[in-house]
């Protein structure tokens, strides 16, 4: 199989799962204490904690603190829902819909527009009572790069904090600009099951989980060292080898761009992450497609949307019209992926697309 799917999830790193194994010890080890114990075993575990936090703020700004999280809906929702209910919460169009449904249920929500090319503007007026403003800083459908630093200056002029998902971004680009950051680890290699929020200096959080006050008196639980080592370990690697993996990357866009070169591109072609390839063809029947091509891990959109039968609201937001939205596709590739993954996907992606009559 060839796995073309990188925005969905991707392969855990071995270097992560290396760290996860000694906290994953059965009956007679020493590595499955609770961190939140004062004996040794729990002090040992904590210590892990705090070696993974120490590794992932190293691809934060300066000047905050990392919140351990079950992954970036969790931490989303803590940055959305704690930080006031007084105000309005303004968010682009084309934000996961972690951020969109959390925004409306936490009150008053308004939209900012994108344009054609997927980029939301900053001379869009926001609301005179707004609280709070989410843009992410890499789309997860079409990998538009947004500006987060202008979106944050702006937010700064009207009182009001700065929210940023950069799950598609962090381990890739730098990450700037913002109060508060959310991240899910095994969008950069690591475990499924954690995340995190990252919080400037100086911003005040309400918990939104309550119980035993663990993590800084916001997230209450248990902590897994498992998932955190294995999190902090893929923060080190993306960090040690970002430009290796960028090189890389831009390699196989431009081998891509060159094999689907009659195919329409979705969104912005340099104001974009490059292992995000999506694009359309009129006419095509993409379910069959996906039939047809069942040895190729891609995606028809977003794939915490897929099975839905709804439109890409993405798609939508950017101008495609319903029929252009669903005759999309996305191919996302990444560190692991080689040359003649690309070759070959491409070669039984516009075979199958032939046999369609197109």
């Amino acid at each position: 199989m060839i796995y073309l799917d990188y925005q969905a999830t991707t392969p855990l790193a071995p270097e992560a799962r290396d760290a996860m194994l000694r906290w994953l010890d059965g009956p007679g080890g020493t590595g499955f204490g609770n961190p939140h114990s004062p004996h040794r075993m729990g002090r040992q575990a904590k210590a892990a904690i705090e070696m993974a936090r120490e590794q992932v703020a190293a691809l934060f700004p300066a000047g905050g603190k990392v919140i351990f999280t079950s992954g970036a809906t969790e931490a989303i929702n803590l940055a959305i829902r704690g930080s006031g209910q007084d105000g309005s919460v303004s968010v682009s169009a084309i934000e996961h819909a972690a951020v969109l449904d959390t925004a409306r249920a936490a009150g008053s929500c308004h939209v900012l527009n994108v344009a054609q090319d997927g980029q939301c503007d900053t001379r869009q007026d926001l609301p005179a009572d707004t609280r709070l403003v989410c843009l992410m800083q890499v789309n997860n459908e079409i990998g538009t790069i947004q500006p987060t630093v202008e979106w944050h200056r702006k937010a700064k002029q009207h009182n009001a904090l700065y929210f940023c998902d950069a799950v598609q971004a962090y381990g890739r680009i730098e990450v700037t600009g913002a109060d508060m950051i959310a991240i899910s680890a095994h969008k950069f290699h690591g475990p499924k099951g954690v995340g995190a929020l990252w919080v400037r200096d100086g911003v005040g959080l309400e918990e939104v989980q309550t119980g035993g006050g663990q993590e800084f008196g916001l997230r209450s639980g248990t902590l897994s060292p498992a998932l955190i080592a294995g999190m902090g370990a893929a923060a080190a690697e993306a960090k040690d080898r970002m430009e290796q993996d960028r090189e890389h990357i831009e390699m196989l866009w431009d081998m891509a761009r060159g094999l689907f070169a009659d195919w329409t591109l979705n969104g912005s072609e340099e104001a974009r992450w490059h292992g995000n390839l999506n694009i359309r063809r009129k006419g095509l029947d993409v379910n069959r497609l996906m039939s047809d091509v069942r040895d190729v891990m891609f995606s028809a959109g977003s794939a915490c949307a897929s099975g839905s039968g709804r439109t890409s609201h993405v798609l939508e937001a950017i101008g495609c019209s319903k029929a252009q939205a669903k005759a999309s596709i996305r191919l996302g590739f990444g560190r692991y992926t080689t040359q003649e993954e690309i070759e070959q996907a491409a070669a039984r992606i516009n075979m199958a697309a032939k046999e369609q009559g197109l």
